[in-house]
């Protein structure tokens, strides 16, 4: 597989997956990304102009999709809308880009014969009580309970009817919930950082008892760098590496490493149908391809990524005050 084609290879977890193939391997990468708000091509900035090709295109785009699918070993595809709060207040633009995207593509690997990973999330699977000692397994049932979340799981079947009736050589991760550099600051762990690099205090949905299982970028990359070489066609993969912490402690621990009181946050309106608890078994990717994290200590990789953010004022710096104008809006 010397030739991939990574689809939202600009946004957060495909910058960080390209990133990691690039440093541990010789294959060559095509990204395609549209570059929507959550896309930055400057992410991909300093890469080896050899040996990465960028393409500004739609996944939606049979005819774009089909020529790059046709020159490629393998496809990786990140390309989703991903974000809640978006997802409930507009819908349309997820069942476009999960379902209709992923149609696209399983369309163009089925007619030329390549390998196809589907990268998921966890919040396919609902969610878990807080009290309970359960975690996600690959056999659940899948229970979505957003926008968000039900098309991502509605693409994850088409992938496996694609398997079963194609032969489609295809696999599925569903990673839990992923932190490090090149993280909109829509999402929760940079919105925090950012508040409080501004002077701002960070706001959290809730009781913020929410519990949520972290796994470092690196990680979560070379995890699907492991299904894609060694992953047996129509298995699905759970990535985790125990990280479970409640809303509440990862701002707490925020503030802390940035100097500041512990309690310098403020309590907003909860999220509708806020998930509880998500909770990862990842044994069959640890037991079957001998994939280990190397961020165990979620502090050590927090205080990284903090200094990441304080370094990078001019990347994250245009998108701050259009995101904070949306939760703005919404009272959060």
């Amino acid at each position: 597989m010397a030739r991939l084609l990574v689809t939202g290879g600009a946004g957060f977890l495909g910058v960080n997956f390209v990133r990691h193939v690039l440093a541990v391997t010789d294959h060559r990468i095509t990204v395609l990304d549209k570059l929507t708000y959550s896309g930055n091509r400057v992410s991909l900035e300093g890469l080896p102009e050899s040996r990465l090709t960028f393409v500004e295109g739609d996944i939606v785009d049979a005819l774009l999709v089909d020529a790059l699918v046709q020159d490629a070993d393998a496809v990786v595809h990140f390309a989703a809308e991903t974000h809640n709060d978006h997802a409930l207040a507009e819908p349309a633009p997820f069942v476009r880009a999960n379902l209709v995207g992923t149609f696209t593509l399983l369309e163009a690997v089925r007619a030329h014969g390549v390998r196809f990973h589907q990268v998921s999330t966890d919040e396919v699977y609902g969610d878990l009580a807080l009290d309970s000692p359960d975690r996600f397994h690959e056999g659940d049932a899948f229970s979505p309970s957003s926008p968000y979340s039900a098309t991502k799981a509605g693409a994850d079947l088409l992938v496996h009817a694609w398997v079963r009736s194609y032969g489609l050589r295809a696999t599925v991760s569903h990673c839990s919930n992923s932190y490090g550099p090149y993280q909109h600051v829509e999402k929760f762990i940079p919105r925090q950082i950012t508040q409080v690099l501004r002077g701002d205090r960070p706001r959290v949905y809730g009781s913020g008892e929410q519990v949520r299982d972290w796994i470092h970028a690196e990680d979560h990359s070379s995890a699907v760098l492991a299904i894609l070489e060694r992953g047996t066609p129509g298995e699905t993969y759970l990535i985790g590496a125990n990280g479970e912490r409640s809303n509440l402690e990862v701002v707490k621990l925020i503030l802390e490493l940035m100097g500041q009181p512990q309690d310098a946050f403020d309590h907003v309106a909860d999220r509708p149908g806020h998930d509880a608890r998500y909770a990862i078994d990842s044994t069959k990717l640890r037991t079957e391809l001998g994939w280990e994290p190397v961020h165990r200590d979620f502090e050590a990789g927090l205080a990284a990524t903090i200094a990441w953010y304080r370094e990078n004022e001019d990347w994250w710096a245009p998108a701050k005050d259009a995101t904070e104008a949306f939760y703005a809006a919404r009272g959060q």
